[in-house]
């Protein structure tokens, strides 16, 4: 613990400070992978992206691609979130064929983090000069296993790309498997056109729901060139298989033209459950075990109450309300959210809605600018499609009158402390365990202040706390053990459909330096979090331990929703 003394106080509150301005202020995520599709010219070369801050009214204007041309949503979502781009004169050109090395410079941008499964020769391939603009582009897809070159090690950069070439990369590259290619008759009328080759990656592709065929979905054409739209709808299909996108809405027409070799929940709850605005009202809707009946057929409509929505809430109500003594008053309260059948917003009137409480709630409509409101909680989106129902977001949870929120704030009789679970959901999102990196800043006396592997976890204790332990790994092996303050996730971005927020944390705890000493030292540390659907979270924070000397390393990793 030498180093606390070479730490004057003001380094280590500024360090403190530093590490909290981080985590709380909000974070603009620009797109699930940084990339764009590179101008095609007489010379071609690629452009440098331009920084995007996504929103859920953000549009980018691209003259060619009307509100109802087919590949809309997959050429918007993309372009919102800098994933693709158009030409210099606003255009998209989305009927343009495009060649192999448009296609590896696409790959290369939207899959930049993918592991290298083999390595090109030091010569490359003959017809692609080390001075071509998309040369690191081929090199990098060849080498992640997205694409491969023709007999003679050329690569045939300009050549127009057919579909099933485009479809086998993708499959290639994401490791896809399964697939029974003796039903590939079942989905293509002409099945027997894909070439022997790649029936297996078709079929894999196909059960991932990679294939998007237009304007017939039973018609692959394989051999025919991929066309700059239809390449948009598959890599935003790839994004959907990887869980850094969200399912194309099912009341969108592009939906329809999606090969579905794999049948996807859209139910009611399974729609909450993917989205990261929702994952306090899903976790209580399975406390309450009223999941099960909201994945019925129905029909229902659904107010849903955000995230925020429920942080808004009187201090422990969360905690009052997961105690079992309060089940009845959950239960009250979600079911106040229910309305039976599907009601669109263009649907509701001005006046009393009963719900399926009993009790009915009093709809708002501003004729002026069509806000509708729902007591007083307002619309936030409205006209989310499930199979059996309808979702409008809400920004305040709905409270029926026979429930008095003030009791339930109470706390225990006997009990002054937090119910703790370890495990449980806190309000920044789900318990995980995964691994990741570590990337060091400063110092020089543990694992935290080298690049090393670290194994990660998260394990909420009570609404606001939880419990992170990790390992880092190196020559001087180090556990980090911090407690945690999480808090409420902000909304940071979105790609098509999905909406994604970031839930920061800060927290202090112990670092144990294993050794032969097992040095023990002050831990700080502060982070975000990033659910990407209803399993995976991306993590991210800076760790300060105060062992022998000071180290500071920046932790990156993926976790495991449990």
């Amino acid at each position: 613990m030498s180093s606390l003394s070479r730490w004057s106080s003001t380094k280590v509150a500024l360090l403190v400070l530093g590490m909290t301005a981080a985590t709380i202020t909000p974070i603009v995520i620009s797109a699930p992978a940084s990339s764009q599709t590179p101008v095609p010219s007489a010379t071609p070369s690629p452009e440098t992206p331009s920084p995007v801050t996504p929103s859920p009214t953000s549009t980018v204007n691209l003259s060619d691609v009307s509100s109802d041309y087919w590949a809309r949503p997959f050429i918007q979502a993309l372009a919102e979130n800098n994933v693709i781009s158009g030409f210099p004169d606003g255009t998209y050109r989305p009927n343009q064929p495009v060649t192999r090395a448009e296609f590896a410079a696409l790959i290369q941008k939207a899959f930049s983090n993918q592991n290298r499964v083999r390595q090109l020769s030091a010569g490359g391939f003959s017809d692609v000069p080390a001075n071509y603009w998309a040369a690191a582009a081929i090199q990098s897809a060849y080498e992640t296993g997205f694409l491969a070159g023709y007999p003679g090690n050329v690569f045939r950069p300009n050549q127009e790309i057919p579909r099933v070439q485009g479809i086998v990369a993708l499959s290639s590259g994401l490791g896809l498997t399964g697939g029974d290619t003796s039903t590939l008759t079942n989905f293509y009328n002409d099945a027997s056109a894909i070439p022997e080759y790649a029936v297996g990656s078709v079929a894999a592709a196909t059960v991932g729901n990679l294939v998007v065929n237009y304007p017939d979905v039973k018609q692959l054409n394989p051999q025919q060139s991929l066309t700059r739209a239809e390449a948009a709808a598959l890599l935003y299909q790839a994004l959907v298989k990887q869980g850094r996108a969200q399912p194309i809405a099912s009341n969108l027409p592009a939906s329809q033209y999606v090969v579905a070799g794999t049948p996807v929940s859209t139910d009611i709850v399974s729609l909450a459950a993917s989205s990261s605005s929702f994952t306090t009202l899903t976790s209580l809707l399975k406390t309450a075990g009223l999941a099960d009946i909201l994945q019925q057929p129905g029909p229902y409509t659904v107010f849903a109450p955000t995230n925020d929505a429920f942080a808004a809430l009187p201090a422990a109500t969360l905690q009052q309300l997961e105690q079992p003594e309060n089940r009845e008053a959950l239960v009250k309260i979600l079911r106040y959210h229910v309305v039976p059948g599907a009601v669109t917003a263009s649907q509701l009137s001005a006046g009393e809605l009963k719900t399926d409480e009993g009790k009915p709630v009093n709809i708002k409509i501003d004729s002026a600018s069509s806000q509708v409101s729902v007591n007083d909680a307002r619309v936030l989106q409205a006209d989310v499609k499930a199979s059996n129902g309808i979702i409008h977001a809400i920004n305040q949870v709905l409270i029926p009158p026979d429930v008095n929120i003030s009791k339930l704030n109470q706390p225990p009789t006997g009990s002054t402390t937090p119910d703790v679970n370890v495990g449980r959901s806190t309000r920044g999102g789900r318990s995980y365990i995964g691994v990741g990196g570590n990337i060091g800043l400063s110092g020089d006396d543990t694992a935290l202040s080298d690049t090393n592997f670290t194994v990660i976890s998260k394990l909420g204790l009570t609404n606001n706390l939880s419990v992170r332990p990790s390992v880092i790994f190196g020559d001087d092996t180090i556990f980090l053990v911090p407690v945690t303050l999480d808090f409420s996730p902000r909304r940071a971005g979105s790609v098509g459909e999905r909406s994604f927020a970031i839930s920061p944390y800060i927290g202090a705890g112990v670092a144990i330096e294993a050794n032969a000493d097992t040095d023990i030292g002050l831990l700080l540390t502060g982070g975000v979090d990033l659910p990407i659907g209803s399993k995976l979270t991306l993590t991210g924070g800076v760790n300060a331990a105060f062992v022998d000397d000071t180290d500071v390393g920046l932790q990156l990793g993926i976790g495991y929703n449990f």
